[in-house]
C-alpha cells in the first residue's frame, strides 16, 4: 500500500510539471502570437568574446530580408515546433512506467528548464518591444543568448538596452549575447 502512494504520489508531481510547462509553451505562443506571427532558428553570429568590449560595443550583424514580417513569423513557427517537440518528448518520458526515479527526475528537471527558458524568452521579448523595436526573436540557451531584432539602425545605445534586458533577465554572461539587426 505504501509503494501505491509512492508511485501515486510521483504520478501527481509529474503531471503538474507537465501541465507547468504546457501553460508555459502557451503563454509564449501566446506572446508570439500577439502580432499574427509565430517562431524559427535565427540566422545569427556570435558577439566577440574579447574582455576589452563594453556593454554598447556587442557585434552586430545587418540581415535583409524580403520580408522581415515573414522573417519573424517563420522563426516563432520553428521555436514553437521545436518546444512542441520537446514537450512531447518530455511527456513521453514522463509516462514510461518503466524509468527509474532517477530518470524521472532527470526529466522533471528538464521540463523545469525548458519552462524557465520559455517564459525568460517570451519576458525578454516583450521588454525589448517596449523599448520601441518593431519586432524581436529571443532564443535562450544555457550558455547564450541571441536576439532578432527588426529595426532600421541599430545604435550603440539600443544595442546596451538589449544587452541589458538579457544579462538582467538571464543568466547568461554579456560575452555571450549576440544581436542581429533585421530590417
Amino acid at each position: 500500500m505504501k509503494l501505491n502512494m509512492i508511485v501515486g504520489k510521483k504520478q501527481i508531481v509529474l503531471a503538474s510539471l507537465i501541465l507547468i510547462l504546457g501553460v508555459a509553451v502557451y503563454i509564449n505562443w501566446t506572446f508570439a502570437n500577439d502580432e499574427n506571427s509565430i517562431v524559427t532558428g535565427a540566422q545569427s553570429s556570435n558577439a566577440s568574446s574579447d574582455s576589452d568590449k563594453n556593454y554598447g560595443d556587442a557585434e552586430l550583424v545587418s540581415g535583409s530580408a524580403d520580408n522581415s514580417d515573414d522573417f519573424f513569423a517563420k522563426a516563432r513557427l520553428e521555436k514553437q515546433t521545436s518546444r512542441d517537440e520537446a514537450v512531447a518528448t518530455l511527456a513521453k518520458m514522463f509516462g514510461d512506467t518503466s524509468a527509474s526515479s532517477e530518470q524521472v527526475k532527470e526529466a522533471t528537471d528538464k521540463a523545469l528548464t525548458t519552462a524557465k527558458m520559455i517564459e525568460s524568452e517570451s519576458k525578454m521579448e516583450s521588454l525589448i518591444k517596449s523599448k520601441g523595436f518593431q519586432d524581436c526573436v529571443v532564443y535562450l540557451s544555457d550558455q547564450s543568448a541571441k536576439v532578432v531584432v527588426k529595426t532600421e539602425g541599430l545604435e550603440q545605445a539600443q544595442a546596451a538596452q538589449i544587452m541589458d534586458i538579457v544579462v538582467t533577465e538571464s543568466e547568461v554572461p554579456s560575452e555571450n549575447v549576440s544581436i542581429v539587426e533585421v530590417k
